[in-house]
């Protein structure tokens, strides 16, 4: 596996993250947002899948706040960040809750040149609008997913209202989220995303 292959990151965005990686487990931190969401996030995987047994991939994983939802539906769970200091929190809350979750600092294009075809669900949430490349992540999962497979992709549309709800209000306003969290600009559309992924299969 081609590890030192050009990644698709932007540094800036990885050491954000990375600053929080101590209060991902904390429900009323500056994460409290992705907590709330994750019930949701569940049962929307839920609706179109079945994750009892199934090889599930969670792309950005972050520190393992969906991941760990996930592998407690009875899934079998990698899950991907490059952010060494979220991985390190996420191994260990899942080493402390018993639960046997294969995380990996790596990116999903170098993951995919080993594990095609491998994962009969793949997770990708709140990510696209944080690197560079959008298509290269929706290519890397088109390449990874099983035949049958699903994956499942969580952006934010690029239009005034979620200017307005996620930067102005959510950041600023009532300081839901850590100021500086999102760019406006790497929004993404739903026709963007529908394309990239018609052009991934």
């Amino acid at each position: 596996m081609n590890q030192n292959a050009t990644l698709n990151v932007d540094i800036a965005e990885i050491e954000k993250f990375a600053g929080h990686a101590t209060q991902w487990w904390d429900e009323q931190g500056p994460l409290k947002t992705l907590h709330q969401i994750n019930p949701t996030r569940v049962q929307w995987i839920k609706k179109y899948a079945n994750l009892s047994g199934a090889q599930v991939l969670d792309v950005g994983c972050g520190g393992g706040i969906l991941s760990e939802a996930v592998a407690r539906e009875g899934a079998n769970v990698t899950a991907l960040d490059l952010a060494d200091d979220s991985i390190l929190v996420a191994r260990e809350h899942a080493k402390s809750g018993g639960l046997d979750i294969q995380y990996q600092t790596v990116a999903v294009e170098s993951w995919a040149e080993n594990y095609a075809g491998t994962y009969q669900v793949i997770t990708c949430m709140e990510l696209l609008e944080h690197v560079p490349d959008p298509a290269s992540i929706i290519h890397a999962c088109a390449q990874l997913l099983a035949p049958g497979g699903i994956v499942f992709f969580s952006t934010i549309n690029r239009n005034l209202k979620a200017r307005a709800q996620t930067i102005f209000a959510a950041e600023y306003l009532l300081k839901w989220i850590p100021k500086g969290t999102h760019q406006y600009e790497a929004f993404i559309k739903p026709s963007e995303l529908s394309a990239m992924s018609r052009e991934s299969g």
